[in-house]
This record gives C-alpha cells, structure tokens and sequence, in this order.
C-alpha cells in the first residue's frame, strides 16, 4: 500500500499534464495530419488568392494603430480606410518610380562593365565555383535542374525577378482586400463572441484577438523601422563609398530586410557585384557589401531581438525551417510572412488549451 508521501508526487504530474495537454487518440492524431495535408495542400494550389489575403491581413495589423489616431481625431472609418491605403499605395509607386531610372542604368551598365566585374571577382573564383556547386546539388536536390547547368547568378536572378513578378502582380490584390479588412475592423471577432457557447470561450477569443493585434502590429513596426534604419545607413554608404543612386540602394536594403536570411545574403550578393563595377582596387569593391553586412549583423543580432525579446520568443530552428517551407510554397510573399505567420500561430497556440504543447514546442 502507498503511503500518503509516496503519493503527494502525483499531483504535480497530473496538474502539468492537465496545464499542457497532449493527444492520446491515434485516430485524432490521424485525422489531424489528413486535414494539416489536405489544408496546405490547398494553400499550395489557391496561391495566387491566399497570399494576398494573408498579406493584406498582416498590413491592417501594421496599419491599425495609424488608423486607430485617425479615428480618435474624428475620421470616419471609411475615409481612414481609403487614406492609408492611397497612401499605401502612393509610397510603392513613388519608390518605384524614383528605382526605376538607376536600376535601368546599372542594368543597361552590366554587359559593359562584365569583364571588369570578372577581373576584380577573379581573387574570389574559388569560393564562388563552391558556392555554385553548392547550389547545383540544392538543384538536384529539389528536382529544380532541368539539364541545363546555369550559373549560380542567373539562376538566382531568375528566380528572383519571377517572385518579384508574381509579387508585384498579387500587390493591387492585397490592395483590395486591405482596403476591407480596414473597413471592417473588428467585425469578425465580434460575430466569433457571438456564437460561442459559454463565456469563458468569448473571453478567450477576445484574449486571443487582442494579443494578436498588440503583438504582431509591435513587431511589424519594430521591424519595419529597423528596415528603414537600415535602408538609410546603406544609402548613406552607398554614397560615401562612390558607389552613387543611394535611393536605389537604400530601398532595395529596406525591402531585402524583410526576408529573413534569403535577404541579407542576397543583398552582401548585390552589393558586392556593384561595388566590383565601380571600384578600382578588390577592396574598394569588397567596402560595400563589408559595410552592409556589418549593418545587417549589428541590426539583425543585436537591436532587433533586444527590442522584441519581451514579445516574441521563437525557436529559430523552427523559423528556418518556416521560411524554407513558405518560401517553398508561395515564393518571395511566403518567405515575407513566414514569421508573422509563426508568430500568430504561437500566440493562438498559447491561449487555446488543445494546442498548448505545440504553442510550448514553438518557443525559443
């Protein structure tokens, strides 16, 4: 028979696994996987309309609190709405059209200036037929090589300026349905209270939406913010080395940032081709992508998680592995929302009792 102190143990272990509960039923762990199968399998296909609605669905949460003041200061939801979405939209066509000019002459500047690039790059040949051998077994890899043997450069590229199409081509979408996710506000959440049962299932929704929105807005600002930081010190690099158009340079930083990882290394990749076009010797070709990495590590380690370690504790494992996943599925808009997407699914995860393990299992 065990004795009254043989028996205390017991009652942390059941609270612990009451507090975190974890699925016992072969057949719901079943049934769980078919649907996860069966759902992104669905996200692969509708790409061309999901996407957009979840980046639309991530700017209301960057814009709410810009609409928030202007419906303190007595502006009607509708014309807050239209503002910030022509503002929006203002802001792309602008830079647009202020990159459009200079990226056409460093474009039209490239098949001059070839065999001075390969002359000054000539020093780091070897690392760079690594990196392209690399990169043709990630082809084999993934079934991406079709026989013909490109070059790690043009490969990128292509692909590149392809995401960077189906972006552009998806943005007057994600336009539209930011417009009504503005308009609408709340709505849906208030029409989820409505039909849940019990109170303790309204508050949760409500904890849950309300967590959202501070969190992931907070993160989307701090990091849009940083982006800009970082824009602006690349451009005033960009001028300081000779390199010229620090607009140009200065944007294209700002919207790289906004890829994790894929962004950096793509962009020390560019600056280093346009600091070999313009410089004389290999260190003043090697100074401009030099600088920019050096940004990117004291921005990227050091002020940006100083700054959202309060709110966001992720496995970054897990943030890798999110980013090659969407990035797989939906290209250059999914390696965008990889992590406001992993960040909005902790936090339900968090607070939905089902799904506590899987919440805790996201952490870093």
């Amino acid at each position: 028979m065990l004795s009254r102190h043989d028996e205390e143990p017991a009652g942390p272990v059941q609270a612990d696994e009451e507090a975190m509960p974890l699925p016992g039923n072969l057949t719901t762990i079943y049934l769980g996987g078919l649907f996860f199968l069966a759902f992104f399998t669905a996200l692969y296909i509708a790409a061309d309309i999901v996407w957009p609605l979840v980046l639309a669905f991530v700017l209301s949460l960057l814009l709410k609190p810009a609409q928030r003041f202007l419906e303190r200061i007595g502006t009607p939801r509708l014309l807050s709405a239209f503002v910030l979405v022509v503002t929006m939209l203002a802001i792309v066509v602008g830079l647009g059209t202020a990159v459009s000019g200079p990226a056409a002459d460093w474009a039209a500047r490239l098949p001059e200036g070839a065999p001075k690039l390969l002359e000054r790059l000539k020093p780091l040949e070897v690392p760079l037929a690594s990196l392209q051998a690399f990169w043709a077994h990630i082809q084999n890899f993934a079934g991406w090589n079709n026989g013909d043997n490109a070059s790690l450069g043009p490969a990128l590229l292509g692909r590149l300026f392809a995401g960077m199409r189906a972006f552009a081509s998806g943005f007057f979408t994600t336009l539209l349905f930011l417009f009504f996710f503005l308009v609408t506000g709340d709505l849906f959440v208030r029409r989820l209270v409505e039909i849940m049962p019990r109170f303790s299932s309204k508050r949760q929704v409500v904890d849950i939406a309300e967590h959202i929105e501070s969190d992931i807005s907070a993160y989307l600002v701090t990091i849009t913010l940083m982006n800009a930081a970082v824009g602006f010190a690349t451009a005033m690099i960009m001028w300081a080395t000779g390199v010229g158009d620090p607009i140009l340079w200065g944007t294209t930083a700002f919207l790289l940032n906004f890829i994790q990882i894929i962004g950096p290394l793509l962009g020390v990749v560019i600056f280093l081709l346009a600091g070999a076009l313009v410089g004389d010797t290999l260190w003043l070709a090697l100074l401009p992508s030099a600088l920019y990495l050096g940004i990117h590590l004291i921005e990227g380690e050091t002020l940006t998680p100083m700054l959202l370690a309060r709110r966001f504790t992720l496995n970054p494992l897990l943030v890798i592995v999110s980013l090659v996943f969407w990035f797989w599925m939906w290209g250059i808009p999914g390696a965008i929302l990889s992590v406001p997407m992993l960040a909005v699914t902790k936090i339900v995860c968090d607070r939905a009792r089902p799904l506590a393990a899987f919440g805790h299992f996201l952490e870093g």
